[in-house]
């Protein structure tokens, strides 16, 4: 059957019941001029533009790629793919790609260079900050969450092996530094405890602050199908706007929560106070599995439904009626994403999500896990390989045992590895860009000039004179523009790495095309960049052995040994063919992991923990000898702490509340989203959503000119008069600069108006919560850009026309009887299903 992706997001539905294996549907889009008998070579790979991470074959048409088919095979998505991966994982390759380096002349202009020239600028002046007294200290490397894990490993080892340098952190600080933070404080290490599986086996599925239905659309049509099969599970969710999700709530007799932003924390802590008070804890496992009940129970005490209704300004009876579900439904899967991670007390909300978990005894079984979210397709990898400044392999950076192994590995001095202190976090990284102290700033597959807080700072660290900027791309984005060498990258279907999605599962995506031009991998530059440096281990070895993707990915199994994040049981020939593995993976679990915790026995104890914790308000670091003496063993940690109101709230001069997200059909600031024609067509420029009540009041309508205010910049854009709750303003963060024309002052960037504050113990960023007013400006020249199938509808549709792909959105959709893999050979294919990686046709 064909449908068209853009107007029918999920498509079409394979209903199932409860505890039945999800239906095989596999998705194809090509390019419109071809058939699936014209495609020279399918290619195995997984998409990158959420962090659901979704089996897919990519075609190849004379040296080109002309389309993309999911894996049926695939445990993650059994052959489906969502719009982004159908239209915007390819249709970039061919547009206006960097193939040569670019440096900086006299002038002070961006010139096509080569690669001797380029290199040799960067390498000298690495070398001569190197020789100052900062040493080390003035270099750092602001990555991403869309490369390799191989990438990410060769990168930490530079870092931290060669260089010396704690200042080392990727874009995932924005999207998913409090999934790690959240996980680590609660069980002892990072790793998601849970499956995409227990969609479905479960009965109830919460979602915190996660617009599922936009940021992980295969994800939603797995849960999709379980709601309009039979005995579908109920549905609850947290977030200020009326998603799908919500409207998914209100038909399965759940829930729909829309606190206001920033007051997560004192919703949280009234779930928790339900369960306890009426007595749906097990009590059995807590005793047994957990430590600090007793101080949850004295946190969570004044937070009656009333009083948290007054705070959050939902209804008490809406409260009550969720924790009631959590609390009698028999098996709960709870997912968490940007609501809570970029929101006030990121951390400590989080964490409540896992509290509730763990008085419930509800992790380890099918249908009964907790998926702290990602953001990125290999945001987990960043945090895996030390790409975010941890240490590789979920070591504890203040555990000398832990530091030793890896200077072991390394066969460098322990002293080389920097820490003497916690690793330096993005948004610190910044501030010392700004004060001078980093001299050297590496910026890769990322674009901070559009993604970071206040924007307006930002632009004016990056034209500091005393900052050397290097950005690694496939674009000529806004960041790059800024910078003094620009280093064209290879992206995905152009090299060959692994990487692993938000519920553990490892991918292999292999080589479908050459780069174009002179563009390289990411590992290639790296590789490189060490070669020219001569980085040596202390027996004068070259500090990094390998030479490709095959060799970084063995040595970086050997750096996973006994850890909780166990590779050594994969190869690349193991990932080829059939479906991507969920770690650990190892001579104990073979096939690899379906869920963690399954024998409530949490990697807290001393010699294993990734953190020795954090207070959740101030963020203060414990001591080990403070560890010590709570004596985790094995147990897992209930940590709670008291609601405080947000730094900045509505008032008098800034009424309302600002909340920045996604829609369903770009990704991150569309540096290649916004080239697909489909996705462009489908949201093709910034909006401003109000309420109805809200709109009434300003005098706005559908359509009009609004500019948007904060203290630290302006947004003008039209106003879509959406379903979300009164005092919260919407604004999608996608939008940026690159495509607009220079003579265009019009600021459209919804950082313009963030603020530069972070969670206390994750330091991501609080992008939900700031104050800003509203003023119109210009009468409608017709609807706002805003798509109608999505959140973004509008609250009266009448004469707003639907948003349709059109006949070059067709997506090919075969229903398919196989069954999909069993959870006991997570790595081998369905019978029937197509299998090889490299097919040509015949």
């Amino acid at each position: 059957m064909v449908s068209d992706r853009i107007a029918d997001i999920w498509g079409t539905r394979t209903p199932h019941a409860r505890d039945t294996p999800w239906p095989v549907r596999v998705d194809t889009h090509l390019d419109a001029s071809l058939t699936e008998r014209d495609v020279d070579r399918w290619v195995q790979s997984a998409c990158v533009l959420c962090s659901n991470g979704c089996g897919c074959d990519i075609a190849v048409k004379d040296g080109r790629v002309v389309g993309v088919r999911g894996r049926a095979a695939d445990r993650v998505n059994r052959g489906r793919l969502g719009p982004k991966g159908l239209y915007g994982s390819w249709q970039w390759s061919r547009s206006d790609r960097l193939t040569r380096p670019l440096v900086r002349d006299a002038g002070g202009e961006l010139v096509e260079s080569d690669w001797e020239t380029a290199m040799g600028r960067v390498v000298e002046r690495s070398r001569q900050l190197l020789a100052t007294d900062a040493g080390a200290l003035s270099h750092a490397f602001y990555t991403s969450g869309q490369l390799f894990l191989e990438e990410y490993y060769t990168l930490g080892v530079i870092g931290k092996a060669g260089l010396g340098t704690p200042h080392i952190d990727g874009n995932t600080r924005l999207c998913t530094a409090t999934a790690a933070a959240a996980l680590k404080e609660s069980f002892g290490s990072d790793g998601q405890p849970g499956s995409y599986a227990d969609i479905e086996a479960t009965d109830a599925v919460f979602l915190f602050g996660h617009n599922m239905a936009e940021t992980q659309t295969v994800l939603w049509a797995r849960v999709l199908d379980r709601v309009h099969g039979p005995n579908p599970p109920r549905v609850v969710v947290v977030d200020p706007r009326t998603t799908k999700v919500a409207e998914a709530a209100r038909a399965t007799g759940g829930v729909h929560l829309a606190p206001l932003p920033g007051t997560n924390q004192a919703l949280m802590n009234a779930l928790v106070r339900e369960v306890v008070h009426k007595g749906w804890v097990d009590e059995e496992y807590v005793a047994a599995h957990t430590l600090g009940f007793e101080e949850l129970k004295a946190t969570v005490e004044p937070y009656t439904p009333e009083h948290a209704a007054d705070i959050c300004r939902v209804p008490a009876a809406d409260i009550r009626r969720a924790a009631e579900v959590f609390g009698t439904s028999e098996r709960v899967l709870s997912t968490v994403l940007q609501g809570f991670f970029q929101s006030h007390q990121a951390t400590a909300a989080s964490c409540a999500v896992n509290n509730l978990h763990l008085l419930r005894g509800m992790l380890g079984r099918p249908g009964c896990g907790v998926l702290q979210m990602n953001g990125q397709p290999t945001a987990q990898n960043t945090r895996e390989c030390g790409a975010d400044g941890d240490l590789p392999g979920f070591r504890n950076w203040d555990n000398p045992e832990h530091v030793r192994q890896l200077a072991d590995l390394w066969n460098v001095d322990p002293m080389t590895i920097p820490h003497w202190a916690p690793p330096t976090h993005a948004m610190q990284i910044w501030r010392y860009c700004e004060q001078g102290s980093i001299g050297l700033l590496w910026i890769s597959g990322t674009n901070p000039a559009v993604s970071l807080p206040e924007l307006a700072r930002i632009r004016k660290i990056l034209r500091q004179d005393s900052l050397f900027t290097v950005v690694q791309d496939g674009f000529l984005t806004e960041t790059a523009r800024h910078a003094d060498v620009v280093l064209p990258a290879a992206l995905w279907g152009e090299k060959q790495g692994t990487f692993t999605n938000a519920d553990r599962t490892v991918h292999l995506s292999d080589k479908a095309v050459d780069p174009p031009g002179e563009a390289r991998s990411d590992l290639d530059i790296w590789l490189d960049y060490a070669r020219r440096m001569d980085f040596r281990d202390k027996d004068g070895a070259p500090l990094i052995p390998w030479s490709d993707p095959r060799g970084a990915f063995e040595a970086w199994k050997e750096c996973t040994r006994g850890r909780p994040v166990d590779y050594t049981g994969l190869t690349y020939d193991k990932l080829r063919g059939g479906s991507g593995i969920p770690w650990p993976v190892n001579d104990g679990a073979p096939e690899g992991t379906e869920r963690l915790y399954a024998d409530a026995d949490f990697p807290t104890r001393v010699d294993t923990c990734e953190t020795y914790g954090h207070d959740l308000l101030t963020g203060g670091a414990l001591s080990e000898q403070e560890y010590r003496a709570a004596n985790p063993d094995g147990r897992a940690f209930l940590k709670s702490v008291a609601y405080v109101p947000p730094p900045e709230g509505p008032g008098e001069d800034y009424p309302f509340v600002l909340t920045t997200g996604r829609t369903a059909y770009h990704f991150h600031t569309r540096t290649k989203t916004g080239r697909s024609r489909q996705l462009r067509r489908a949201a093709p420029d910034v909006w401003v959503e109000l309420s109805v009540n809200d709109a009434a009041r300003l005098g706005v309508g559908e359509g009009d000119v609004v500019r948007v205010e904060s203290r630290r910049g302006a947004v003008q854009a039209p106003a879509r008069i959406g379903r979300g709750r009164d005092g919260v303003v919407f604004v999608p963060f996608h939008y940026g600069y690159w495509d607009r024309p220079a003579a265009d002052g019009t600021s459209r960037a919804a950082n313009e108006l963030t603020m530069t504050e972070w969670d206390p113990v994750s330091k991501q960023p609080t992008f939900k919560a700031g104050a800003v007013r509203v003023t119109r400006i210009a009468d409608a020249t017709g609807p706002s850009p805003a798509p109608t199938t999505t959140a973004s509808a509008p609250a009266d549709p009448d004469g707003i026309p639907p948003t349709v792909g059109g006949p070059d959105a067709d997506v090919h959709e075969h229903l398919r009887a196989t069954a999909p893999p069993t959870p006991g050979a997570a790595g081998r294919p369905a019978p029937g299903a197509t299998t090889s990686a490299d097919e040509t046709k015949g």
